[in-house]
């Protein structure tokens, strides 16, 4: 397994964009940043009134952003990660992926809990992050399932209990927002016995996330951003899985994986291309001023480096020898 302290290097790796941000808005519940892309993490939930960079952001780069995913500040470290999310959903999505009703039986926002029903049943289940209606949910379907908490409400453990628990449990469902809280690191470690799922709107796709120990990716995928962004603002919570957006689910095989890695290096290959093309033509039109997409070419060049070596990872892994 990769060291997991080096998410946050992988997650700037692949944020290094310099578009523009033409948007932050931090709601009750969701935090939406949209450049060329949209992007969304869990807002902290806690009240402030003194964010010095408030009506500042707008204008300012993705990759400016995007390198506030590592900070401890918990606004600053959300809005780095819907900035990282809004550079990553530009790329290309899984395929296979598997895309969710939005008319779950259990409600829109546990349709992933539903989807591995039949895999969780009898199995020794932690949950990290409170979902609502979750509880219900579990009784209905007699679950064994224990949720962590940083705020734990009635029937919750505190998420320090993750250290005895995750251990000896069988399937582990963390939420992404644990990445720009810090305790994603940790989690991943203590899951490594078991089948783990990384999900929320603020999980990143990215398959170099099997080499953290993610078995699956349960993300979002938008289907209408001006609903999405209105029910933001508004205040929504899980209100989001009704208006613009929807679960989606990858499966981190070494096989899928492999090939959505693939998928990801021959885009890219193709995004630098052109852009290196634009750049000669640029130079022979005797222009004297740099390239105006330079900071693109040298971004899809980072992002290459990235993927080349997840790639060689899972090559690697595919010719180990059993048991070696």
């Amino acid at each position: 397994m990769t060291n997991t302290y080096e998410i946050y290097d992988l997650l700037q790796d692949y944020a290094v964009t310099p578009s523009p941000v033409r948007e932050v808005l931090i709601g009750l519940v969701w935090t939406y940043c949209e450049a060329e892309t949209v992007g969304l993490a869990m807002s902290p939930g806690i009240s402030t009134r003194t964010l010095p960079w408030a009506g500042t952001l707008r204008g300012k780069s993705v990759a400016e952003l995007a390198v506030w995913v590592r900070e401890f500040d918990p606004y600053r470290a959300t809005v780095g990660m819907a900035a990282v999310n809004a550079a990553i959903n530009g790329l290309q999505l899984p395929a296979p992926g598997l895309s969710l009703s939005l008319q779950s039986e259990s409600g829109n926002n546990l349709a992933v809990f539903e989807h591995f029903l039949p895999e969780i049943k009898g199995r020794r289940v932690v949950v990290i992050g409170r979902y609502p209606g979750l509880d219900r949910f579990a009784e209905q379907h007699g679950l064994n399932l224990t949720v962590l908490e940083r705020q734990p409400g009635q029937g919750d453990l505190p998420d320090t209990a993750c250290e005895y628990l995750l251990p000896e449990a069988e399937w582990v469902f963390i939420t992404a927002s644990s990445i720009p809280n810090k305790t994603f690191p940790r989690l991943a470690a203590l899951s490594a016995n078991a089948v783990s799922v990384l999900m929320g709107p603020t999980t990143p796709w990215l398959p170099d996330l099997y080499h953290f120990g993610i078995d699956y990716l349960a993300g979002v995928e938008v289907s209408d951003r001006e609903a999405l962004r209105q029910t933001v603002a508004e205040g929504g919570g899980v209100r989001i899985f009704e208006t613009g957006l929807r679960y989606r689910i990858a499966a981190l095989t070494p096989a899928t994986a492999e090939a959505w890695t693939r998928q990801l290096i021959e885009c890219t290959v193709r995004e630098r291309e052109k852009l290196k093309q634009d750049m000669a033509a640029w130079y022979d039109a005797e222009n004297s001023a740099r390239f105006p997409g330079y900071d693109r070419l040298e971004a899809a060049d980072i992002r290459l480096s990235r993927l080349d070596t997840c790639f060689k990872r899972f090559q690697d892994a595919s010719h180990r020898a059993p048991g070696s």
